[in-house]
């Protein structure tokens, strides 16, 4: 969880409001590459394919996907918003998936050799493809989370609420003055006349983070002259 004192100064990662569902939901999708290794290894375990040095990786492979399953739920449990810089699931996931692929290529490929007609087989390349995006998602997640972030230093602040939205920038010479708007949004004033909304309202903790924000706001810039 974030909680950082209300002006204190560094980068912060924002997290969506619903970041803890979309965690577990995202748990719940493993389950796909669990099915697909159980369906790999009742073979091997009902005696209709004999027990090769792949098959022993692949259930090397899925017992050591099952243990970071686990250890994920239990670390969702304690606390959502861990983070780590390599996800050692997924990269299992990927293994699975390419140990799957090379599995059911080999095995079609063993049945023409022995007088069985070409065909394309499908699922192999599907199977291969899913393992690359994971090993992609494996190396890239860290850094997909990282791009909503609030960034309070003392030249300014840089702020990005939406992973596919822009980065804001700003110095205070650019700001004229930062005020709330509604119960989780800023207001940025502009030293040009514009005005520039800020909502944090998708954001976890959004009124806190927005409250840091205006403390930052008011402890670097010059109070607005009171009309006469």
């Amino acid at each position: 969880m974030n909680t950082a004192s209300p002006a204190a100064e560094g980068r912060t990662t924002l997290y969506h409001r619903r970041h803890a569902k979309q965690q577990v939901g995202k748990s719940l999708g493993h389950m796909a590459p669990a099915l697909v290794l159980f369906f790999g290894v009742v073979p091997i375990l009902t005696g209709a394919e004999p027990f090769t040095l792949l098959a022993g990786l692949e259930i090397a492979v899925g017992a050591a996907y099952l243990v970071l399953m686990v250890r994920e739920l239990l670390h969702l449990r304690h606390n959502p918003f861990h983070r780590e810089p390599v996800a050692w699931l997924e990269l299992a996931a990927a293994g699975i998936l390419a140990l799957e692929s090379y599995h059911i290529w080999h095995r079609h490929h063993e049945a023409e050799l022995a007088g069985a007609p070409h065909r394309l087989h499908v699922l192999p390349w599907l199977y291969a493809a899913v393992a690359l995006m994971y090993v992609g998602l494996a190396f890239r997640l860290s850094q997909l989370t990282d791009r909503t972030f609030l960034h309070l230093h003392a030249g300014g602040f840089a702020v990005r609420t939406q992973r596919l939205g822009p980065a804001h920038e700003l110095t205070w010479a650019d700001v004229a003055a930062v005020e709330p708007d509604g119960p989780a949004d800023a207001l940025v004033h502009r030293t040009n006349g514009e005005k520039h909304r800020i909502s944090f309202a998708n954001t976890h903790d959004g009124a806190a983070h927005r409250d840091r924000l205006l403390a930052h706001a008011a402890e670097h810039l010059a109070p607005a002259p009171k009309a006469n």
